[in-house]
């Protein structure tokens, strides 16, 4: 099923997203969870890319296992940087031999040893939109920072960005993590000020381990309210406390959403099925099953 589609549920829902294993590395562990993650019914589940595609393989078995297996739409993360056309014309044809619709385009992060693609490569995430839209039928989405990409210096131009990618093709656009909803809402308005008018669907991260915090921020350069630093705080320092407070806090942030007119809800669980579970167990029948 494309995921267009089911984002026009008019009732609340919830979709995940689950990393495939490196290179190398068990298989079984990563399905176990990701067969125990569809069975909390998320309307979607996403699985993200390899850095520098070292996984890709991996993300077109996991998708197909959610397909196939746990009988759950898959969305495909798909990179393009250092990536050839025929790269990714191949990796395509395989995501629609594998009966995969719906692909998550962006641009990925360049390889620690490179610093410029090389002639002839991808160099942005609208070069492969334009792309898929003429190889299949392929659900397009993309992603998008509330608070600004690190790269780009200004809101506006980030924005304008974001809607050269919609004019080229976007059905949909998944937000960067956030804690502060406000962010979330100053950011739609400015979205649709700018004449984007496709779903904007915001993703929430549980913060479940104090450790999580130094990445998080650098990732996204997140702003973290005060609210949210007293949970860390007071319960980090113990797993279970922390683990419910991290829980509580994010079905907060997603009660809101849906209660000021927000349908669909993206959570990054980290393969983590508990969380996913406590949060599912939380809105009880406030989401779509």
């Amino acid at each position: 099923m494309k995921i267009r589609d089911i984002l026009k549920n008019k009732k609340p829902s919830v979709s995940f997203e689950v990393f495939p294993p490196k290179k190398d590395t068990a298989f079984a562990p990563v399905k176990a969870a990701v067969a125990r993650l569809c069975k909390a019914n998320p309307s979607f589940m996403s699985v993200t890319y390899g850095a520098g595609g070292s996984a890709n393989m991996n993300t077109l078995d996991i998708a197909s296992f959610i397909k196939d297996e746990c009988n759950t739409t898959p969305l495909a993360h798909l990179t393009c940087v250092m990536a050839t056309p025929d790269k990714i014309k191949d990796e395509a044809a395989r995501l629609t031999a594998a009966g995969i619709e719906n692909i998550l385009a962006l641009r990925g992060d360049m390889p620690s040893d490179a610093t410029v693609p090389p002639p002839g490569h991808f160099t942005h995430a609208i070069d492969l939109i334009k792309m898929l839209r003429e190889l299949g039928d392929f659900c397009i989405g993309g992603a998008c920072y509330p608070e600004c990409h690190p790269e780009c210096e200004h809101l506006a131009d980030d924005i304008r960005h974001i809607r050269e990618k919609v004019d080229a093709g976007l059905d949909f656009i998944t937000t960067q993590m956030f804690f502060d909803n406000d962010v979330y809402y100053r950011y739609l308005a400015k979205l649709r000020d700018a004449g984007i008018t496709i779903p904007v669907i915001p993703g929430i991260m549980p913060v479940t381990n104090k450790k999580q915090l130094p990445r998080i921020t650098k990732i996204s350069e997140a702003f973290l309210p005060m609210r949210f630093k007293a949970i860390a705080d007071r319960f980090g320092d113990d797993p279970d406390q922390m683990l419910n407070a991290g829980v509580a806090y994010a079905t907060d942030q997603i009660i809101d959403l849906f209660a000021n007119g927000v349908n669909a809800v993206h959570v990054y669980t980290m393969n983590q099925p508990i969380v996913a579970e406590r949060i599912m167990a939380n809105l009880g029948s406030i989401v779509a099953k």
